[in-house]
């Protein structure tokens, strides 16, 4: 603020100051232990809901990255999803599970029309599925399962990560 005063309002040359800068918290991720993670799923009986919140928590996926999913990106030969343009523009492959396939496969077959383009497509718009649509999703079967924890759908993320290295995935698996 400083900087900017003598800069812009008072037209002073521009200067350089070493200011310290107070450190930021460093929060760790809020989770979802195993258990909050079935009864948040058993409350879902929506098979599209269902499917869109378990493919972020079983391949560790973001909101943004869930509502973007194509048809085209799931390669069930080869297990893989491939996340296009996720955060930073950066693409990559995440791995496609069994049950994860199942689940998408049961979705797709009971939705008609089936999705065209879009894995999650609005029914109304046929465009992706509104990313504060899924977040919504979220919280009624978080408020269903009981889950009292300030939580959003990124916990899904994180937990899938803390879950594998609990089971004793090596970290660098994890983080690429």
């Amino acid at each position: 603020p400083l900087k900017f005063y003598y800069e812009q309002v008072l037209g002073r040359e521009k200067f350089f100051w070493e200011i310290p800068r107070p450190k930021k918290a460093l929060l760790l991720p809020k989770l979802l232990n195993e258990d909050e993670i079935r009864r948040l799923f058993n409350a879902l009986s929506n098979k599209k809901h269902k499917a869109m919140l378990f493919t972020a928590y079983s391949a560790g996926l973001r909101v943004s990255e869930i509502v973007n999913l194509k048809i085209t990106h799931i390669d069930s030969r080869r297990m893989q999803i491939f996340i296009e343009r996720g955060k930073g523009k950066k693409e990559r492959y995440v791995n496609l599970s069994p049950v994860l396939l199942d689940i998408l496969r049961n979705y797709i077959k009971s939705y008609k029309p089936s999705p065209r383009i879009y894995l999650f497509e609005s029914e109304q718009t046929l465009k992706a599925y509104p990313t504060r649509s899924v977040q919504q999703i979220f919280t009624n079967a978080k408020i269903k399962a009981g889950i009292k924890k300030e939580v959003g759908v990124h916990s899904l993320r994180h937990s899938f990560a803390t879950h594998l290295l609990d089971k004793g995935t090596d970290i660098k698996y994890i983080k690429d």
